[in-house]
């Protein structure tokens, strides 16, 4: 899993059958300060993120394909969480 940071969505004329009526979102994922590291990622959305919202990604592919009923779909990525905040610690 990974935090990101949702940059965008994605418009498919022709997709998998299997993602039809899905949300695709661009989604750049972040170090742990937050900052941008890496490749964006393309993610299908069953909580609704908004643009620049903090979310988690899992890369667990058969949980994706579980979330499309379809064990044969090309779906990779999946949005399991929106975060509020980052957690941060406090001084004692």
């Amino acid at each position: 899993m990974l935090m990101a940071r949702v940059e965008g969505s994605m418009i498919a004329t022709r997709k998998h059958p299997s993602l039809q009526g899905w949300r695709m979102l661009i989604c750049q994922p972040l170090d742990a300060e937050g900052r941008a590291e890496g490749t964006p990622v393309v993610a299908i959305d069953p909580l609704g993120a908004g643009m620049h919202q903090r979310v988690i990604v899992s890369s667990d592919g058969s949980a994706a394909r579980s979330a499309v009923l379809d064990e044969r779909s090309p779906v990779r990525q999946i949005i399991v969480a929106i975060v509020d905040e980052p957690e941060t610690e406090v001084a004692a």
